[in-house]
């Protein structure tokens, strides 16, 4: 099978699509009328050394993307998958038929200008370690304000977050065993971080008045390393989410390896992809750790859709109450994690084991909970048998929400008046 993938910023430069322009003339002549300047111009001769700014090298990108698009369609055998990196998505989604060019080209030039606006950040890539050793060098020296933007490979890690933050962490990881650079990304802000949330929710504005097409090949999300489903909504979502979290670019890749892909051809003014594909390719596997996938499942899956993205960032051995919750989230959450992992949680197991960790751990000793292997690296959940049930007349009377209370009275959380009202505002 046979993958066609586009890369996005960072790879402009002055001259890119040379070759391409006179060869078709009509779509050159398209993305001038709807820019308002020549793009001819601006890729040949880099006038002002606009191709450093966000607002025009976007698209530029894909414009050249385009182009080599049209010819690939001319001289290469049709593709069975598409991915992107970044801004290359947008390629990728108008090679499948989600948009035709002016459209990709409307919403690409607004997510340039949107995502230009923030300013103060800027992005490294890390370079010859793995992401564990990186997110526990970012802890271990307080950068709450860096975090990873691209999963580009299994050893470059590329970073986001203020010029302050990454100046400071520079010498940090230059000094870290095994990191071989810590090279700055070409790009004018902190992208794929919290930091551009205000902007991706303009863009979702926008994308809400868009019609897009049904997808004529699958194309690959950086959100989810999965294919965009037949859902406008649900592509729409990830277009907006993906301006502010991270490009899971290796995930991406090992998905359509295991989908059968063997061929990846870079369609685009550099080889830059083709180099991260064959680093994700011959990397060695990692060893399985089902209680760290437990951990994250844990953060990702049951905390983040209760109280939002700082689920992600909070520290696995923290206790739940320095996130706020009450005994009703309490309750959400065993009824949550429940659905999640296929087996009966109690609040009971909430309130014993009130950390990611802590809860993993228990829930990694239980009987119905299958050790990972290396073919299914996550914990697999299988049903357990279900619980007896009380006599009906205690089971008509029970009220998760009510137990909970109780327990956080009984733990002195909460006083006897506070929980009287709480019991009564249920009735």
């Amino acid at each position: 099978m046979r993958c066609y993938v586009f890369p996005g910023q960072g790879i402009q430069r002055k001259g890119m699509g040379r070759s391409l322009f006179g060869r078709f003339p009509d779509l050159r002549s398209r993305a001038d009328d709807l820019l308002g300047y020549s793009i001819e111009e601006l890729c040949l001769e880099n006038p002002e050394r606009r191709l450093s700014d966000t607002a025009y090298a976007q698209p530029a990108i894909y414009v050249v993307n385009a182009l080599h698009w049209s010819a690939a369609q001319e001289d290469l055998p049709p593709a069975d998958f598409f991915a992107g990196h970044s801004l290359g998505e947008y390629s990728a989604l108008f090679a499948a038929g989600a948009f035709d060019f002016e459209g990709g080209l409307m919403l690409v030039r607004r997510r340039a200008e949107l995502m230009s606006q923030v300013g103060g950040g800027a992005m490294a890539a890390v370079v010859g370690v793995c992401e564990q050793i990186v997110e526990e060098t970012l802890k271990q020296h307080g950068a709450t304000g860096v975090v990873i933007a691209n999963y580009n490979a299994p050893e470059q890690i590329v970073l986001s977050g203020s010029h302050e933050d990454l100046a400071r962490m520079k010498p940090v990881f230059e000094g870290t065993e095994g990191v071989r650079g810590f090279i700055p990304v070409r790009v004018s802000g902190p992208f794929h971080s919290p930091a551009m949330a205000p902007a991706a929710e303009r863009f979702r504005s926008l994308l809400a008045s868009v019609d897009l097409g049904e997808l004529r090949t699958p194309v690959i999300s950086n959100v989810t390393a999965r294919p965009f489903g037949p859902d406008a909504r649900e592509v729409r979502d990830l277009l907006a989410e993906q301006i502010a979290k991270p490009v899971r670019w290796s995930d991406c890749i090992r998905y359509l390896r295991d989908a059968g892909v063997s061929v990846f051809t870079e369609l685009g003014e550099s080889k830059v992809l083709t180099s991260l594909i064959d680093r994700i390719a011959t990397a060695q596997e990692p060893v399985p750790d089902p209680r760290r996938d437990l951990i994250e499942r844990i953060r990702r899956e049951i905390l983040q859709p209760e109280i939002g993205d700082e689920a992600l960032g909070f520290d696995e051995d923290a206790s739940f109450r320095q996130l706020g919750l009450n005994s009703i989230i309490y309750v959400r959450l065993a009824r949550r994690a429940a659905t999640v992992l296929g087996i009966p949680v109690k609040p009971d197991v909430i309130f014993q084991h009130r950390s990611c960790a802590a809860l993993a751990d228990h829930l990694l000793t239980r009987d119905d909970i299958a050790p990972a292997t290396a073919s299914a690296p996550a914990p697999v959940i299988a049903p357990a048998a279900a619980p007896e049930a009380p006599p009906a007349p205690l089971r008509a009377h029970q009220d998760e929400r009510v137990t909970a209370l109780l327990h956080d009275c009984a733990d002195g959380t909460l006083s006897v008046d506070r929980t009287i009202e709480a019991i009564r505002a249920l009735a």
